[in-house]
């Protein structure tokens, strides 16, 4: 029979618990009130430095450390004071989603839920050389997505109850990320940063799917995302990165478990991971990187298997004239098991604003074994080749108090291997619709 969830809050929450996360929620008009600017005049803009350079503008900075195009254009409330500069930025999805809408299987659900994140970051000029920063990001995904998460075919990563999480997105944690920054500029072209997370962000993968342009819209996470990015979320974390010009090379230690179940503890930092990462930025309109993670022990019930996790992206972001830009990604991701197998994914997606219009697609390639899926009839643990292409339609309603809200549809067609068609259908479809409440999406050019 087909599941259908209809209850955003679980009534496990406490109450005061409850209480605390919709005040979270009055972060953007609490912002607007403040009015602080999502756009800013050009004088003012040139001052907003990167959160990790002083010779960098903030438009390179993607999540945790990693880097972003320069052209890409500052979707936040943002304001200046003095040598400090606050920021705020972040999303709120109210939306209808059902997987495997023409009913092909039993795998798929149906559900209202609000997938969100909000980040704060500010940033302190301390001298003429040397930079303070502290990023943080919270989500109130357990709060409304319950803590399976919400439906999304194919999809994989972490626990509930014990039990795999398996045809669904887990909810990610109210702390997301409380990380401090900070870097020193020996020069324009050289400089070195030091930053620790409790939770944070280790220097592995691209900018992580929620931050990227090209996937502002789509409000699910990529299949690949235990692939590419899903270190995003990492319960200690200590970075030392050397910038030169245009490429940047990081080093990480940090936790490789995966957050917990609960998510509104800390887990305990162990340390027993590490990464690198190569970024460079050629020119204005590109971001490319390179990363491996050597990850112990990601996964609780398989304690045994640790993870080399390879990716490598390139995201290119070019402005417009009249408040329109095209952002694309193109990130392959491959994790290496312990136990000798590759598995491997391939993301293509692209966001084109055309105000107040946005198209968007998304295309992904990803390899998952039968004990990834929890499909335990297929004894000797084949590897299944899955395809899902994504395209949608957003467009801005109205925009009040610098922040927009969005009406946007978006229809998924999957393409299952051929030994999954009798568990999942041959060709199942997903359908969405959604409001989306964000900051203004105006920007400008340097």
């Amino acid at each position: 029979m087909r599941r259908a969830e209809k209850t955003i809050f679980e009534n496990k929450i406490p109450g005061s618990v409850q209480r605390f996360f919709f005040r979270l929620f009055t972060a953007f008009a609490f912002f607007s009130a403040l009015n602080l600017p999502a756009q800013t005049d050009t004088a003012q803009e040139q001052t907003m430095t990167s959160n990790f350079s002083l010779n960098l503008p903030m438009n390179r900075d993607g999540s945790g450390t990693s880097w972003q195009p320069d052209q890409s254009p500052m979707l936040m409330y943002m304001k200046m004071y003095s040598k400090t500069s606050i920021m705020f930025h972040g999303a709120v999805f109210l939306r209808y989603t059902s997987q495997d809408a023409t009913h092909q299987s039993d795998r798929g659900a149906e559900k209202f839920d609000a997938p969100n994140w909000m980040m704060f970051m500010l940033a302190h000029k301390m001298s003429e050389k040397d930079l303070f920063s502290f990023q943080s990001m919270f989500s109130l995904d357990r709060l409304t997505e319950g803590g399976s998460g919400y439906p999304l075919l194919f999809q994989s990563g972490e626990t509930y109850n014990g039990i795999p999480i398996v045809d669904r997105q887990h909810p990610h944690d109210l702390f997301a990320e409380l990380a401090v920054n900070y870097t020193h500029s020996f020069s324009k072209d050289l400089d070195v940063n030091t930053y620790f997370g409790y939770p944070g962000e280790p220097a592995l993968g691209p900018v992580v799917f929620m931050h990227r342009l090209s996937a502002m819209n789509d409000p699910d996470a990529s299949l690949g995302h235990h692939w590419q990015d899903a270190t995003h979320i990492t319960f200690g974390v200590a970075t030392i990165g050397l910038r030169y010009k245009m490429i940047k090379a990081e080093g990480s230690i940090f936790t490789g478990r995966e957050p917990d179940e609960n998510r509104f503890n800390f887990d305990k930092p162990l340390f027993d991971s590490y990464s690198y990462r190569i970024s460079l930025n050629p020119d204005r309109f590109f971001s490319i990187q390179f990363s491996q993670g050597f990850i112990h022990s990601p996964e609780a019930l398989e304690p045994a298997i640790n993870v080399k996790r390879t990716t490598a992206s390139v995201i290119h972001t070019k402005l417009l004239k009249h408040g329109k830009f095209i952002s694309s990604s193109l990130i392959w991701g491959m994790n290496h098991n312990s136990d000798g197998r590759n598995l491997n994914s391939v993301l293509v997606e692209s966001n084109l604003k055309l105000a107040p219009l946005s198209v968007y697609v998304r295309y992904e390639f990803i390899q998952k074994d039968a004990n990834e899926l929890q499909l335990l009839q297929f004894t000797n643990d084949p590897v299944f080749n899955v395809s899902a292409f994504t395209l949608g339609v957003n467009r801005i309603l109205f925009t009040h108090y610098k922040t927009d809200l969005s009406l946007g549809v978006q229809g998924t067609v999957h393409y299952p291997d051929p030994l999954l068609k009798p568990v999942y259908g041959s060709r199942p479809l997903a359908a969405e619709i959604y409001l989306k409440l964000a900051p203004t999406s105006g920007h400008h050019h340097h």
